[in-house]
């Protein structure tokens, strides 16, 4: 017979990969600790389930943003690798949680930023800018340098996630270096749009470049 904590899991899993973030707000504000076991979700990149829990975190950022201010402190603790922690998902879910609420890390946006030049949060904190990014593009601008740098990275997912955000962002100044990558067959998993698919670097870097394309301004 399953206890109670493994019943409160697969009942919150269950509506999560059915994309049911209403009902996962409804389950947070009565029942206690299910923000806790989102946070222990994500430990798995390469689970779908690490993804839909970034992003029922973001949910409850904008539905039940108190909670989501008390975790804030635990979630930039993970970010220090000496805190032999979940570091990669807690870069991606301060990303969505500013894509949701921006408010709640607007003070922190710049700490964020320079988590960049950190190995053990580089991957995850640009697929965070880039959500970050989807909703607000004019603040993720002031770091399109040092993401743009990351498409050297020798990490494919980093080099991916990188192309990615610059393209939500719209940093036409990397059209040259994205291009480049357009021949770079190194397979990644991309989680957008509700869904984890499997492509490769240079096919992200083409979406990026259609995207830079499509949303260019039109001169008169």
């Amino acid at each position: 017979m399953p206890t109670a904590r493994s019943a409160k899991r697969q009942q919150l899993a269950k509506l999560l990969l059915n994309e049911d973030f209403p009902a996962v707000a409804e389950l947070a504000a009565s029942t206690a600790g299910v923000v806790t076991t989102l946070m222990q979700m994500l430990f798995d990149p390469d689970s779908l389930l690490h993804w839909r829990a970034t992003e029922a975190i973001g949910y409850l950022a904008k539905i039940q943003p108190r909670k989501i201010k008390e975790i804030i402190p635990r979630l930039l603790w993970s970010l220090n690798e000496d805190s032999a922690s979940f570091g990669w998902g807690a870069a991606a879910a301060l990303g969505e949680i500013g894509r949701n609420n921006y408010e709640i890390v607007q003070d922190i946006t710049l700490m964020l930023f320079n988590y960049l030049e950190e190995e053990f949060t580089r991957e995850g904190m640009l697929w965070g800018l880039g959500r970050l990014g989807q909703a607000h593009p004019q603040v993720v601008q002031e770091a399109a340098p040092a993401i743009q740098a990351c498409l050297a990275d020798p990490n494919p997912q980093a080099r991916a996630y990188a192309a990615w955000a610059l393209g939500i962002i719209g940093t036409y100044s990397a059209v040259a270096d994205l291009s480049r990558l357009l021949d770079d067959p190194a397979a990644i998993k991309l989680y957008d749009a509700g869904t984890l698919r499997e492509t490769t670097v240079g096919l992200v870097a083409r979406e990026a470049l259609q995207h830079l394309e499509n949303s260019a301004p039109t001169v008169s």
